[in-house]
C-alpha cells in the first residue's frame, strides 16, 4: 500500500507562512512561488479562463495568468469579485498592463469555449457551503467540459476535513507549500484526479 504524504492542517500551514514572513520573506515573494508553481504544473490547453475569487488564491491565479501572456498562451481573467487581497492587487495591475484580458462574472456563464481552467475561487481556508456568483461559477466549471486545474484545492472544498457540497471536479490539483489534511479526507480523492505539491521553499511546521 503506497504511503500517504505529509500533510498539515491549514492553520499549521497559516503558521509556518506567518513564520516564513517575520523572518523577512516576502509575503508578495511567495504568491509569486505559488503562481509559477501551478502554472508550471502541466501543458496548458489554449484558450484558458482562469476563474479568481478575491484572496489570496485569485492572486495565484494573476501570477499563472501573467506567465501564460509571456508564453503566447491566450488566457482571460474572469472575476467574480472587485475585491482583491493587497497581493492579488499588485499581480492583477501586471495582468492588466500586458493587457490580458478580464471580464466580471455576469451572471450564469458559459465557459465550454475553454480548453482549460484554472479555479481560483477559494482557497484552503473556505468554510461553508458556495453561494451566489462562486457556486455559479463552480457549477459552470463543473459543466465546462475542459481541462480542470484547481489551486491549492479544489474550491468549494474544506480545506481540513475535505468535505463540500458542491465543489470543483479537477483533473489536477497543484496544492502549494504542502498537502493539506483535507486534500485526502470526506469529498476530495472523488473530487481530484491527480494531485500534486509546489514546494515554496519555506518550513513547515506542525502547530497544535
Amino acid at each position: 500500500m503506497k504511503e500517504r504524504p505529509r500533510s498539515v492542517s491549514v492553520r499549521s500551514m497559516r503558521m509556518s507562512e506567518k513564520a516564513a514572513f517575520d523572518s523577512g520573506v516576502s509575503s508578495r515573494e511567495l504568491m509569486k512561488k505559488a503562481g509559477e508553481g501551478i502554472y508550471r504544473a502541466c501543458v496548458w490547453e489554449t484558450p484558458v479562463a482562469v476563474v479568481c475569487g478575491k484572496g489570496n488564491n485569485a492572486g495565484d491565479g494573476y501570477v499563472a495568468a501573467s506567465l501564460m501572456s509571456e508564453d503566447g498562451i491566450d488566457c482571460t481573467l474572469i472575476l467574480l469579485s472587485d475585491s482583491f487581497s493587497e497581493d492579488g492587487r499588485y499581480y492583477f495591475e501586471a495582468c492588466r498592463e500586458k493587457g490580458i484580458p478580464y471580464k466580471p462574472w455576469s451572471g450564469p456563464e458559459d465557459l465550454t469555449g475553454f480548453s482549460s481552467v484554472l479555479d481560483c475561487i477559494f482557497g484552503t481556508g473556505f468554510r461553508g457551503e458556495a453561494e451566489g456568483a462562486e457556486r455559479e461559477a463552480i457549477e459552470a466549471i463543473n459543466r465546462s467540459g475542459a481541462f480542470v486545474v484547481s489551486a491549492d484545492i479544489n474550491s468549494g472544498l474544506n480545506g481540513d476535513t475535505g468535505e463540500g457540497s458542491v465543489y470543483v471536479l479537477s483533473d489536477l490539483t497543484v496544492s502549494v507549500g504542502c498537502f493539506k489534511d483535507g486534500h485526502f479526507r470526506g469529498d476530495a480523492p472523488d473530487a481530484m484526479k491527480k494531485l500534486v505539491n509546489v514546494d515554496l521553499g519555506i518550513e513547515i511546521k506542525d502547530y497544535k
